[in-house]
């Protein structure tokens, strides 16, 4: 199934006419002789279509994990992460970084990243 390149203007300025002579290759059925797998580099394009946009990548990528954490705990944390501006998963990462910075003394690669942004929350 090969497109011809003569469509000259946008369908949407087309008139009936030139619309049907446009459009006639879709009104016939596709020979399945003409159909044949996707090549390695057309699925991967195509697995990346499907893909939701999902959390941007940061540092190693992200493991989601369960937590059991005591009810007011969590809820303490929630609110200074609202009154932060911070999502509870965002409260949770600045605080483990945190805490391993302090505990084990320098922090991983990316940290000088978080840290000014930490900087920028402790100013708000």
């Amino acid at each position: 199934m090969t497109r011809k390149n003569t469509i000259t203007k946008p369908y949407w300025e087309m008139n009936a006419k030139e619309l049907a002579e446009a459009t006639a290759e879709f009104d016939r059925p596709i020979d399945p002789r003409k159909l044949h797998p996707l090549t390695p580099e057309m699925a991967a394009a195509w697995e990346r279509a499907k893909r939701k946009p999902g959390r941007p990548r940061v540092g190693q990528g992200v493991k989601v994990i369960s937590l059991s954490v005591e009810r007011g705990l969590l809820r303490d944390c929630d609110a200074l992460a609202k009154r932060m501006g911070l999502r509870r998963s965002a409260f949770i990462d600045m605080s483990l970084r945190t805490y391993l910075r302090r505990m084990e003394g320098p922090a991983p690669r990316n940290a000088r990243k978080r840290r000014r942004s930490e900087r920028a929350v402790a100013k708000a």
